[in-house]
């Protein structure tokens, strides 16, 4: 299940770009190893969620925040037809921004890569 979370090193970036939204999940400080407690859970306590967690969104719902928030279409696909490798793309106004020429031999490699760019473009506006 923890495949489906944002790594903790980019849940840090998109913290400090503002990403406040409620996640089914959360990393404890620096503690990179597991997704430990439920938002929903520590909203029942008196802990401040932000000093001491770190929200870990599913990518599914990174990239909706990126589409959302700053209009950024993204998506992962294989290369071509006869492919085994992945690529991934991204709208920005009018401007493609692509893997060119770099293939990515897993889908996962390929979104996280795309997540890593999203992150580098908005921090670059």
């Amino acid at each position: 299940m923890n495949k489906e979370f944002i790594p903790y090193e980019q849940a840090l970036e998109l913290k400090e770009l503002g990403f406040d939204e409620e996640c089914m999940a959360m990393y404890h400080l620096n503690k990179i190893d597991g997704i430990i407690k439920s938002e929903l859970i520590l909203k029942e306590t008196n802990i401040n969620i932000s000093d001491v967690f770190t929200r870990t969104p599913l990518y599914q719902q990174a990239f909706r925040w990126f589409r959302e928030k700053y209009e950024l279409v993204s998506w992962v696909s294989l290369g071509s037809q006869n492919s085994r490798e992945y690529i991934f793309g991204i709208l920005t106004d009018s401007t493609f921004i692509g893997s060119y020429n770099t293939n990515f031999s897993t889908h996962e490699e390929a979104e996280l890569a795309c997540l890593k760019k999203l992150i580098e473009i908005v921090k670059n506006k």
